[in-house]
């Protein structure tokens, strides 16, 4: 990881906690905020977005990836992800993969909380021996 990445964790994380402020939740009530930095070092936040109908709603992660992709950026160097509960919010499964279309293995995943940065994993660890754009080039 750059030091340049590492420079911003702290803006990334406090992105994610803003952004989880204006979360759709009211069916869970499990706001969620996620922040995206991007190759040319710009922040891109999303939250989740419930719907009734429970399988159409989205997470943080992919809203923030959509912000990303439609601004223009195409890597992720860094992921934030901010929820409130006993054990740290990690990407769900179909986020982490959905990440990884976008990251490398080494990218950092900063978990926090509304005061604090409870974990620190990479893509690798939350997503171990991951199938990536790299598997379907010839």
């Amino acid at each position: 990881m750059s030091r340049n990445v590492e420079e911003r964790r702290d803006a990334l994380v406090a992105a994610a906690r803003a952004v989880r402020e204006r979360a759709h939740a009211p069916y869970s009530r499990f706001a969620v905020g996620a922040a995206v930095l991007d190759e040319q070092g710009r922040i891109h936040a999303g939250c989740n977005v419930e719907n009734a109908a429970y399988p159409q709603g989205w997470c943080a992660e992919a809203s923030a990836l959509a912000v990303m992709v439609s601004s223009g950026g195409r890597r992720v160097l860094a992921v934030a992800v901010v929820g409130v509960a006993d054990d740290p919010v990690t990407p769900c499964g179909g986020c982490r993969q959905k990440l990884r279309e976008f990251a490398a293995g080494d990218c950092p995943v900063w978990v926090a909380d509304l005061s604090t940065l409870r974990a620190t994993f990479t893509l690798d660890e939350l997503l171990p021996c991951s199938f990536g754009p790299e598997h379907l080039k010839p």
